[in-house]
């Protein structure tokens, strides 16, 4: 005959049996009350054809035990693991330690990166700082579980009047960590699914700036008459003179250039795109070069342009020369990539041509059938974009900085 709640209160009395007695209910579950009055609830079933029993509370009567509800409710949740092939005592083992020590939010942000993010993801490290001062101070202790979305709210409003478009991407990095974790069953949290870039903060908008010859040959004067932080005037040669991404130059190392071939490879894991990129290096531009390459042996720094600066001051720095230049519209080192890639268009450069020098990967069919660097036609593109960035016309050009 199934328990009821009277009989339970009963029991608490205990017995005058010296062992404890088992006493059924249903569907697997039922009690085992010791003389003492102690009444345990257990769900007995058999897996991998072993019999077994798991303690599911206590009957106390008050609210420090379970009541006999709440141990029926658990006996179905056992019968639906059993159903899945799970030992329910190892499923509520798991669930126990859980509860002692809960996931926090940090917890699981660091297991993504931990097994994710650091193998696939570029600039984990920027993306680490963001956390860092964004999300573990304000939400990295709290249980992953007890994390609503209202708790990460109130940090991307923070973050989103600070930097918006840094809000959006920092919410992209916690949403898709708060998925994998779940997907790997590592701990689960649904609080950020329903939120869009657009609730926290906004995308990065499309640039389409586009410095005109004049302006180009503006940063190229500056980069050649600064005087002071060498670094920066440096970069801004480069970056005209190649179109490369500012991170490819920034963590360019030594080893990556051979003047006496003319090539820079930009090894796979500096690219973007994740593949080897190689670059001729135009004939004026080699000696410049060559004088970095000393420098950077002499400090004996393994970085071409001596250093490894962070990425926020390498961009911040390259936000504010137009204002230095008296440009009447902002740009950014990346545009300096764009403008190349549109004058040399202009020129008559032909577009695969262009799209390898920025170390894209070819769209449609000439990606299957241009399996080579064409080191030749590149190599004549940016002797002729030299040739643009000095005014200069025809052959035997001598660059300002050769």
């Amino acid at each position: 005959m199934a328990l009821t709640d009277s009989k339970l209160k009963a029991m608490l009395k205990g017995h005058n049996d010296k062992q404890p007695k088992k006493v059924a209910d249903r569907d697997g579950l039922g009690v085992l009350w010791r003389s003492t009055g102690k009444v345990s609830f257990v769900y007995r079933y058999r897996f991998d054809g072993k019999p077994l029993n798991v303690t599911l509370g206590i009957y106390t009567g008050n609210e420090a035990g379970i009541t006999l509800a709440e141990a029926r409710r658990k006996a179905e949740q056992c019968q639906a693991w059993l159903a899945e092939g799970r030992n329910p005592a190892t499923v509520l083992k798991m669930s126990k330690d859980e509860r002692l020590k809960p996931v926090t939010v940090k917890d699981a942000i660091q297991y993504w990166i931990t097994n994710y993010a650091l193998n696939n993801r570029r600039n984990i490290d920027r993306h680490i700082m963001q956390l860092e001062k964004w999300i573990y101070p304000r939400i990295g202790d709290l249980p992953l579980a007890d994390c609503e979305t209202r708790h990460w709210l109130e940090v991307f409003d923070a973050y989103r009047k600070t930097s918006p478009v840094a809000a959006g991407y920092c919410f992209q990095l916690c949403k898709q960590a708060l998925k994998y974790c779940r997907v790997r069953r590592y701990a689960v949290s649904n609080a950020l699914d329903d939120l869009t870039i657009a609730d926290v903060g906004k995308k990065q908008g499309k640039r389409d700036r586009i410095l005109s010859l004049s302006e180009l040959r503006d940063v190229l004067h500056w980069s050649g008459e600064l005087t002071t932080n060498r670094y920066y005037g440096n970069m801004a040669y480069l970056l005209l003179a190649f179109g490369a991404r500012s991170q490819e130059l920034r963590l360019s190392e030594i080893s990556e250039w051979d003047l006496d071939i003319g090539t820079w490879t930009v090894p796979a894991a500096h690219s973007k795109s994740n593949t080897k990129i190689v670059r001729p290096i135009p004939d004026s531009v080699k000696p410049f070069i060559q004088d970095l390459i000393e420098q950077a042996q002499g400090s004996e720094s393994p970085y071409l342009l001596g250093e490894l600066k962070r990425p926020e001051a390498v961009s911040q720095s390259g936000r504010m020369i137009w204002k230095r230049l008296q440009h009447r519209e902002s740009w950014t080192w990346h545009d300096l990539r764009r403008s190349l890639a549109t004058h040399l268009n202009d020129a008559g450069i032909a577009p695969h041509v262009v799209e390898l020098i920025l170390g894209h990967s070819l769209p449609g069919v000439m990606a299957h059938y241009v399996h080579t660097s064409r080191l030749t036609e590149q190599k004549a593109a940016l002797e002729l974009w030299q040739n643009l960035l000095n005014d200069e016309v025809g052959d035997n050009v001598v660059s300002i900085r050769g």
